[in-house]
């Protein structure tokens, strides 16, 4: 599943999420949400989130 709409996501769901400075490679961080910060009901590269570490980055999978 894709993190595109906001209505999949909710706190304390296990994601990847693709972080700005890692765009380029494709990397993914693997975390649990603590925030959903895109307002928008979808976004066409995913939801925006926080992770419980603190990192910040749009979501590309959901576990």
């Amino acid at each position: 599943m894709t993190g595109t709409k906001r209505a999949d996501l909710k706190h304390g769901m296990s994601v990847a999420i693709v972080l700005k400075k890692d765009q380029d490679t494709g990397y993914l961080t693997d975390g649990i949400i603590r925030d959903i910060l895109t307002k928008s009901p979808s976004h066409p590269h995913g939801i925006k989130v926080r992770l419980m570490s603190g990192e910040v980055g749009r979501v590309k999978e959901i576990y």
